[in-house]
């Protein structure tokens, strides 16, 4: 990769990072309706991956999902706007924080429901598989999710179908508040995909480059046609399960040591270490904030969803409409 190209997976990192900072504040603050599960800790896995997507690529994330939809090039004002439940929103202000998409970008959606993604990955792929478009999903879900049927069900068919679907488990050690150590006999996620003659693939997860790389070889089995893999990325999320969760369950002393792992703080390291001023990367980051601090303004000044509109958006208005996936 070029130095602009490092640099730009350093920014957005950073926008993911202090756009989950300040919705978490908004939440708090009580100006955020819904619920909120903060992604802070776990950007490594979004960019990484999302950098070795195409542009016409599909992502299918969770309720966990903002760093995904960034990394996949969403609009940070529309992103912002859908989170506080305003028209200018990516889903009008319908979606919210755990059911944003956006068609335009390949964002086939995140979904509320854990592991309720996996299976709509599987479809998502079997399209691009008979369009021969060589386009790959990239479907996100945590350690809790590769308990459900879901997970086992849908390996099992993409396996059987070679569909080009890149797997990826977000392994922050914890499905909601039970540690992976007692809802897994595994130790590894990514062994799983042995059941279903798939390669599994366990990467560190803060580390941006090692996600990215591994995805890139995912994706390039896929496009020849060569079937789904498992790919397992090992991280943290600095929040508990959501905002508001004071996380009582975590062992004494693990924050703190996950903490001196914070993906952003290794990747500045790297960077600097390839002959990027620290001032230069100060810069960035202010211009990253100030870019948040401008969403939210955006997000403010933006009205309410009428009510008149409450039932469109069900169903796609045209054949065209109906076709911009399938």
């Amino acid at each position: 990769m070029t130095k602009e190209e490092l640099i730009s997976l350093h920014k957005t990192m950073l926008q993911v990072r202090h756009f989950e900072q300040e919705v978490a504040k908004a939440f708090l603050a009580g100006q955020i309706p819904g619920f909120l599960h903060s992604s802070v800790g776990q950007e490594a896995v979004a960019v990484g991956v999302c950098a070795a997507l195409r542009e016409d690529d599909y992502v299918v994330s969770t309720h966990r999902g903002h760093g995904h939809v960034l990394a996949k090039g969403a609009d940070l004002n529309s992103m912002m706007a859908e989170i506080y439940g305003k028209a200018t929103g990516c889903c009008r202000g319908k979606g919210g924080s755990m059911h944003i998409a956006d068609f335009d970008r390949g964002i086939v959606g995140a979904n509320g429901i854990v592991g309720g993604g996996i299976p709509i990955a599987n479809g998502v792929a079997l399209a691009a598989k008979r369009r021969k478009t060589g386009q790959v999903v990239a479907c996100f879900f945590g350690d809790g999710a590769s308990n459900q049927g879901t997970f086992h069900e849908a390996l099992n068919l993409a396996s059987i179908w070679d569909l080009p679907v890149v797997f990826v488990a977000e392994n922050n050690m914890y499905g909601m508040g039970t540690s992976q150590r007692r809802h897994q006999k595994v130790e590894n996620i990514a062994d799983r995909a042995a059941a279903y003659k798939i390669p599994g693939v366990v990467v560190d997860g803060n580390d941006v480059l090692a996600v990215r790389e591994a995805t890139l070889e995912a994706c390039n089995r896929a496009r020849r046609g060569e079937g789904p893999t498992l790919l397992e990325c090992k991280t943290y999320r600095h929040f508990g399960h959501f905002v508001g969760d004071p996380g009582a369950y975590r062992e004494p002393g693990e924050l703190e040591a996950w903490l001196e792992r914070d993906p952003l703080v290794l990747f500045r390291r790297y960077l600097e270490e390839q002959g990027v001023p620290a001032a230069a990367l100060d810069e960035l980051e202010a211009a990253v904030i100030e870019e948040v601090r401008m969403a939210v303004e955006f997000a403010y000044r933006s009205d309410e969803p009428a009510e008149e509109t409450a039932l469109e958006d069900v169903y796609a208005p045209t054949e065209a409409g109906r076709r911009a996936i399938w």
